[in-house]
Parts: structure tokens; sequence; C-alpha cells
């Protein structure tokens, strides 16, 4: 049993096997809601997270050039979309308990735990929910080659709180929620009910996790006089690599915490 957050942190991030990641990301989840409740919430302590989480044997990891494409219209090409939005969703689930685990250091309220447990918990689920849906369709996690460079953001990130939250929830999360809708519409013209429905839990759940982000990185530069438009600006262009795309998901974006100003001065037009 763990002593702390932080060490339960580090379990997820230390497990390789993705079921068993996500079923201790949800069990951590629980306990540390219940400890809430009650009144008694597990300490958040210490502890040391890895480089790099632990991953299984499968799928290989390629460079972003290197991965297959294939055509979203086909079978095949729909379950290759789903075993890359699959390990989004696991790398999801790592970066969320990295933030709760690397930044320890940095004071701040009880409320930014609550936050990222919850996102990493939704993340297990989606993870979960995605990859029922490729056995559904006589495939599995791991059946596929997949993204190398999903954890450059953390890694670029690792002692700049105020750079992950910019570029993780208010970049790459945010991403999602511009691209998930043509993906819902893409699986309904397929008659894969079960698969929009998964989709549609993601992307209601996903708005929220933009949010914390924004939340906390509102907090933070609060806390050190920041403009927080010029300062996500200065962040973006210094750990993200390349032009922010087009079209944006403006109505969810908002919904999220994310006005037009903040993105569209950094878009590839």
């Amino acid at each position: 049993m763990v002593a702390s957050l932080a060490e339960a942190a580090v379990d997820v991030l230390t497990t390789a096997d993705p079921r068993d990641k996500t079923a201790r990301s949800r069990a951590h989840a629980v306990r540390w809601r219940e400890s809430v409740a009650a009144g008694d919430p597990m300490p958040v302590g210490t502890a040391a997270p890895p480089d790099h989480p632990a991953r299984p044997d499968a799928p290989a990891l390629l460079d972003p050039r290197d991965v297959p494409r294939r055509r979203p219209g086909s079978r095949q090409g729909r379950i290759a979309l789903l075993h890359a939005i699959a390990h989004i969703e696991l790398n999801a689930v790592d970066l969320h308990w990295d933030i709760i685990a690397r930044f320890t250091g940095t004071p701040m309220p009880r409320g930014f735990y609550d936050d990222w447990v919850k996102a990493a918990d939704e993340e297990s689920k989606h993870f979960n929910l995605l990859a029922d849906r490729l056995e559904a369709h006589d495939s599995h996690y791991g059946a596929l080659p997949a993204h190398a460079g999903m954890w450059r953001a953390a890694e670029d990130t690792a002692d700049d709180l105020e750079g992950r939250l910019a570029v993780v929830p208010m970049v790459l999360e945010a991403r999602g929620l511009d691209v998930t809708p043509g993906m819902i519409d893409l699986f309904r013209a397929a008659d894969d009910a079960e698969t929009v429905a998964a989709l549609e839990v993601i992307y209601a759940e996903e708005v929220g996790h933009v949010a914390y982000g924004s939340k906390w990185f509102h907090f933070l530069c609060g806390r050190h006089e920041h403009d927080p438009k010029d300062r996500f600006h200065a962040l973006v262009q210094t750990y993200f690599h390349g032009a922010l795309k087009p079209p944006f998901n403006e109505e969810k974006r908002a919904e999220a915490g994310l006005p037009p100003d903040f993105y569209w001065p950094l878009a590839d037009r």
C-alpha cells in the first residue's frame, strides 16, 4: 500500500502493462477521493518519478514520420485510428500522474491534486473504452506501431510547471477538442455506435482536462504576476515544436477557458 499520492503516481508510472497501469490508476484515484471525503486526505508526499514511464514491449514506438498512414474510411484505417487514440489516452494517464509526482516542490492547493487525480482516472477509463473497441474489432492495443514523440512534452517541461500546463492540457489536449467531432462523424458513418458512444464520453470529459490546465496556469500566473496571455505565448513558443493547427473548436475551447487570443496568434495560417 502506497503511503502518499506521489508514491501512488510513481506506482502508475512504473507499471508497464496498460490494463494493469489503468487499474492501478483508478484504484489510487478511488483511495484519494475516499480519503478526502472522510476528512483525512492522503498526504501528497514526495517521490521521484521516472524520466520515462514504463511501457509494454508492444506497440513498437516509431518516429512520427515513420508511422504508417492508413485511409480512415476503411475498416483497417478505423482500427488504426482507434489504436492511435488509445495510445494518446495511455500517455495522458502517465502525463497526469507525472504532474502530480514531479512538481511536489511547488506548493499548490489540494484542488490541484483533486483535478489531476480525476483527470488521470478519466484518462484510464478512456484507454479501456478504446482498448475494448479495438478488441471488438479483432485487434488490440499493441497490434500496430505508435508515435514515439508523445512523451517529449513531458521531457521538455520537466522543470517548469507553467510550461507543462501550457503545453500538455492547453495545447495538446485542446487539439483533441478540435479533432474529436470529426472522428465521431467518421465512426457514425460506419454505423459503429459503440465507438461513437466511447468517443462522446471522451470528448465531454476532455473539456474538463483542458479547463484544469487553464485554471492552474492562470493561478500560477497570478502568483508570479505574469500576464497569462503573454506568458502562454512565450511558453508555447519555447516548448511546443511547431505552430498550432486550425481549424479550432472555438466553442469547446472557450468552455475550457481558452479564449481565441491565446491560440490564434500561434496558429499556422
